[in-house]
């Protein structure tokens, strides 16, 4: 129930000592600050690691190939690998059950007009499957699907910026464009978080690509979207083993480094999430040393205040005063001050992270911030730090016995 009397009380206590409030307050809204800007910080590297990686699925593996740099099975160093329809026709019989999706690329370079307009842009040649891995998002029209492929139709996605260049504000879907030479339809415009770069992209079928420019069955890169329901370790182990079995099937020494390059997301997934978990707990054992050495600092301060108001407290329990009431006096004049300094080292906290936000990105910070859970954390630690506070020296002064209260110093 509110007890108006006491709470009066509690702020004439309040006001009475105020360089003993300042000193108590300061040593909580410390540690809240700092437990606060280290926090803000760490979000900040996972926000810029989740934006490394924002225009591609999260559980891709990408496959590419170079030259060797090691001879094996009596084939010489710097032969040049190729893949082909049957290395992406191997992965997906072999590994289907770990495969969500899969497509091939072969890159392209044309010029693309319409009218009066015309530029260069970069071509994927791609399968349906790519949409998903590429995290590519549907403006207008549809995506490449598979009888594009089968039959390969001289079909066009183009991104919004290419038909931005191109068309302006006016509609191009469903209108043709000519592609060195060739007429292409336009049957999607897509955008992308990947940025600018991404959006100046056009898709075309890979059966297209290659029967059109060069007449044969090579790929550049096999993308593979593995299967989510695999975990971290799970997913690292099968991306080893296909590169083994890649390997294998290439005639690449299983030593070569250079011939072919499997980047596995699984692995820089798994690093990220170490990497954070260890900034996390260092945060926690700064953070929480701080807040321990405030919650000392302000049970000190306590004792000190309570061996001051001995007499008060003999008086009071003189004129019929129960214990409980000298301890819930105390305390919550405790928790008042922990509340208020820790709100006040919370907010100052957020407004600093808020005002600096921008200038960390430089430093690889990007909108640093503290989450509500942190928040509600902090909050309710702040609250037991208070009861802990104030609840044992309070406890110590209510048992002292009303004459030798009276005869303290």
């Amino acid at each position: 129930m509110f007890d108006l009397d006491r709470w009066r009380e509690i702020f004439q206590s309040i006001n009475k000592n105020k360089l003993r409030s300042v000193l108590s307050g300061f040593t909580i809204a410390f540690a809240i600050l700092l437990f606060t800007l280290l926090f803000g910080i760490v979000s900040g590297l996972r926000n810029t690691f989740a934006d490394a990686f924002v225009d591609d699925a999260a559980n891709t593996i990408f496959v590419r190939v170079w030259k060797t740099s090691k001879p094996y099975r009596g084939l010489q160093s710097g032969r040049r690998i190729q893949l082909k329809n049957k290395d992406y026709n191997y992965v997906d019989d072999k590994y289907d059950s770990n495969i969500q999706y899969l497509t091939a690329r072969i890159y392209k370079n044309f010029n693309v007009a319409y009218k009066n307009n015309q530029d260069n842009y970069n071509f994927r040649a791609v399968h349906p499957d790519h949409q998903f891995l590429e995290k590519t998002n549907m403006d207008e029209g549809r995506y490449i699907n598979k009888i594009d492929v089968e039959e390969a139709s001289k079909v066009i996605v183009i991104g919004r910026l290419v038909k931005s260049d191109l068309f302006g504000e006016k509609p191009a879907l469903g209108k043709r464009v000519n592609v060195s030479g060739i007429s292409y339809k336009i049957i999607g415009i897509f955008s992308d978080d990947g940025g600018d770069n991404e959006e100046r992209q056009c898709y075309i079928p890979v059966t297209t690509a290659q029967r059109l420019y060069g007449n044969n069955d090579y790929i550049n890169q096999i993308n593979i979207g593995y299967n989510p329901n695999l975990s971290l370790d799970a997913a690292v182990a099968f991306g080893n083993k296909l590169e083994r079995d890649l390997k294998d099937k290439l005639d690449i020494h299983p030593d070569d480094q250079n011939a072919l390059f499997v980047r596995n997301m699984a692995e820089a997934n798994k690093n990220v999430n170490t990497f954070m978990f260890v900034l996390y707990l260092i945060v926690i054992v700064i953070g929480s040393g701080t807040l321990i050495a405030g919650i000392i600092g302000i049970s000190n301060i306590m004792i000190f205040v309570i061996k001051e108001r001995t007499k008060e407290f003999g008086i009071r329990k003189a004129l019929g005063a129960k214990p409980s009431s000298i301890i819930g006096m105390v305390v919550q004049e405790s928790i008042l001050i922990t509340t208020l300094a820790g709100y006040l080292g919370l907010s100052l906290g957020t407004f600093i992270l808020d005002q600096i936000g921008d200038g960390l990105e430089e430093y690889f910070i990007k909108d640093p911030s503290v989450d509500t859970g942190i928040v509600v954390g902090a909050t309710i630690t702040l609250i037991i730090a208070g009861l802990i506070a104030g609840y044992l020296p309070a406890k110590k002064a209510a048992r002292i016995k009303p004459i030798v209260a009276l005869r303290a110093d």
